[in-house]
């Protein structure tokens, strides 16, 4: 049955990674629109503060923790606060990621490493603090942010198509072992959206044409427009699903 609470989070707590801009941020706004009370995260003080201040003017009620969410011991110190502080984390969204550009043969070693201690061991480090304590009251929702690069590669992109390649599968064994816990953890793949993190392809204008002709919606997605993803997969509503990817791409993954 579809009632008026179907969709919403009204009583809930979320932590969002990687929350002082772009993705991040339209998701906590989303979130916090359908009810819930956000904890936003970044490694930027004055960025997350000024991210948090956006949505605190808009009535929604927000609370910040500044960390590097692959550090094992902040994370946990963090989550632990956050859980006796502001009060305990139902909804756990791992966006926080970055991406260094070179081909493969090019590639420093420190700038895969980079990418995988943010995209791969943050995801792993932040899901598993906040999975311990989530097991223990037998409920909670985890969604990671993925990749269209989950199951799609292009030139220079290897470490950052590597850990998205690694965050499906990881969301799928997390799904595996936490859901007997009640707790369901999904994925979002975004295609190609206007954020920092594209700029450089946004002034691309070759690329960005192709882009456009090769999506079946012929454009680039808007950050605000994986919000109401989120909520869906946080809410009632995708009470049985687990384990899931959710492509949200223009259809370009189908074309390709």
């Amino acid at each position: 049955m579809i009632d008026h609470q179907t969709f919403r989070l009204d009583g809930r707590l979320a932590l969002v990674t990687g929350s002082s801009a772009g993705i991040g941020q339209a998701i906590a706004r989303g979130l916090a629109e359908a009810g819930a009370a956000v904890v936003m995260n970044g490694r930027d003080a004055a960025r997350l503060a000024q991210a948090a201040e956006s949505l605190r003017a808009a009535g929604h009620r927000v609370h910040t923790a500044r960390f590097d969410s692959s550090d094992a011991a902040a994370v946990q110190a963090e989550v632990g606060r956050i859980e006796r502080d502001v009060g305990p984390i139902d909804i756990l969204v791992n966006n926080a990621g970055i991406t260094r550009r070179a081909p493969f043969h090019e590639l420093k070693h420190e700038d895969w490493r980079a990418v995988q201690a943010t995209n791969v061991d943050g995801l792993f480090v932040t899901g598993q603090a906040v999975a311990q304590r989530m097991a223990a009251r037998g409920r909670g929702k985890i969604i990671n942010i993925c990749s269209v690069m989950s199951e799609l590669g292009r030139p220079g992109t290897s470490a950052y198509t590597a850990s998205k390649g690694a965050a499906k599968m990881l969301t799928k064994a997390m799904a595996i072992d936490l859901g007997p816990l009640g707790i369901q953890v999904n994925g979002i793949g975004p295609g190609y959206f206007e954020t920092e993190l594209t700029e450089p392809l946004l002034r691309d204008a070759k690329f960005a044409d192709w882009l456009r002709g090769h999506t079946p919606s012929r454009r680039w997605g808007q950050v605000a427009e994986l919000a109401p993803v989120a909520v869906f997969l946080a809410s009632d509503a995708a009470s049985f699903i687990n384990g899931h990817i959710l492509y949200v791409d223009g259809g370009i993954s189908a074309t390709l």
